[in-house]
């Protein structure tokens, strides 16, 4: 049987022999952009590599997620190797879609490359007794927690119970089978200064769909008959600012939205005006904390006009949890890929301020989710672009793929102790039930 070296060093001559083919598979998701649960053409050209790899799997999971699977020789964990098939909204990017504004500005179109990739590596040990366990493959829609309005539409009709990839993912039961998982995410030169970074963690949130409901009337011959939803929602934000030094630095609260609509007519007095927003915490009691400021402040604002608003808060992410022995066996083989000085550790708490769905898994099973550093820019950003698709997607894949021979080698010894010296901080049931527990919807009338 060959030795761990040998396998992790077939592996990685398996990657080399295809790099280009994965590199174009990134390029081509890049030109070809599409928002969460909209990923429909991208699903379908994953599926594509998928069959070309020869790997089953199942699609339409979450609407357009899909799951495969390398099975080794021996019974044993599954390990999932994660990539995310969505774009975020940003017009302006030079690879956007000029009719949806959708763009890979965060480099999710990698993340493909890097787990087909590591699927290339490990495909030569389907079956092959060295392998005690499996690979789950998964192309997961929706870390992108957008088109706040549509996504609430689609839960209301039945098409969403939770409304990102991950959780949708663990609310149906396509995480029931797979004991850890993984994942990398690309990022620029201007936040990580190393090839790859290790540990931190990163906020949670909730989400928010606001609509101020006001009175139309004709904004110059008799603006007095109305009720101005735009100037409720105006105070609302002036309130919510004035929170700010009530926040505490240690904290990492982000509180933050958009303006989707303003109103109908210039010369009608607004009378449904919507907002979007977030708001953001290091922990589920820190982001409860500064939920019921905001919704203080969106209540205020209807009182000073007069205006009902409707307040849905949405269950978001949960923070990022790294999983240590998983983290330091794929540090071991990024190392042998880059050179250990072309590494970088965060400590635990040092906290990246944006949020993902796989702070969700965390809580749930080990995981690991480091940093690629490939590009130059702002992360969403329209100047955010892969500058080298070799440590964006080929090195990426091996370090995953030489993880996953770790774990699952030598009778799937690593992944065993892992799991029995890393319970979950909750179990899936506890998590239904917090996210559950965190969708609210609210009508105050500050008319009455």
């Amino acid at each position: 049987m060959p030795t761990i070296d040998e396998l992790k060093a077939q592996t990685q001559a398996a990657i080399d022999a295809r790099s280009e083919w994965l590199i174009d598979i990134a390029k081509t998701i890049l030109n070809n952009p599409e928002p969460g649960f909209m990923e429909v053409n991208t699903a379908r050209y994953v599926s594509e590599k998928f069959h070309e790899l020869d790997i089953a799997h199942e699609t339409g999971i979450a609407l357009t997620g899909m799951k495969g699977y390398i099975r080794g020789g021996q019974p044993g964990p599954t390990v999932a190797v994660i990539g995310e098939l969505d774009s975020l909204r940003v017009p302006g990017h030079p690879h956007a879609n000029p009719d949806t504004g959708a763009a890979h500005a965060c480099g999710h179109n990698c993340q493909i490359g890097m787990m087909l990739g590591a699927a290339v590596g490990l495909k030569m040990l389907e079956g092959h007794e060295a392998l005690a366990g499996n690979v789950a493959l998964m192309a997961l829609p929706a870390e992108e927690f957008i088109d706040v309005q549509d996504r609430w539409e689609m839960h209301q009709e039945g098409k969403l119970g939770f409304m990102a990839g991950k959780q949708e993912f663990i609310r149906l039961g396509a995480f029931d089978d797979v004991d850890m998982a993984m994942m990398m995410h690309t990022a620029s030169q201007s936040s990580e200064d190393a090839k790859f970074a290790f540990g931190g963690t990163s906020n949670g949130h909730v989400v928010k769909y606001v609509r101020f409901i006001g009175k139309s009337a004709h904004a110059g011959g008799a603006p007095y008959e109305g009720v101005n939803a735009l100037q409720a929602a105006v105070v609302a934000l002036n309130a919510l600012n004035h929170q700010r030094e009530t926040l505490r630095n240690e904290d990492t609260v982000r509180l933050h939205g958009i303006m989707t609509s303003g109103g109908a007519s210039v010369n009608a007095v607004p009378a449904d005006v919507r907002y979007e927003g977030r708001v953001r915490g290091r922990s589920i009691e820190i982001i409860a904390d500064a939920n019921e400021k905001m919704d203080r402040c969106l209540r205020a604002g209807a009182l000073a006009m007069g205006a009902q608003v409707n307040i849905v808060t949405m269950p978001g992410y949960l923070p990022m949890v790294n999983n240590v022995p998983m983290m330091d066996l794929m540090k071991d083989n990024a190392a042998r890929i880059v050179g250990e000085h072309n590494l970088m550790t965060h400590v635990p708490t040092r906290n990246r301020g944006g949020s993902t769905d796989m702070g969700d898994l965390s809580h749930i099973m080990p995981v690991v989710h480091p940093y690629t550093t490939a590009a130059t820019g702002s992360g969403h950003g329209t100047d955010y672009l892969i500058e080298d698709y070799v440590q964006a997607v080929v090195n990426p894949a091996k370090a995953m793929a030489m993880t996953v021979i770790d774990l699952l080698t030598g009778q799937g010894d690593k992944a065993k102790e892992i799991l029995d010296t890393s319970p979950p901080q909750m179990s899936k049931q506890q998590y239904l039930d917090l996210q559950n527990g965190r969708l609210v919807e609210e009508l105050y009338d500050g008319g009455r």
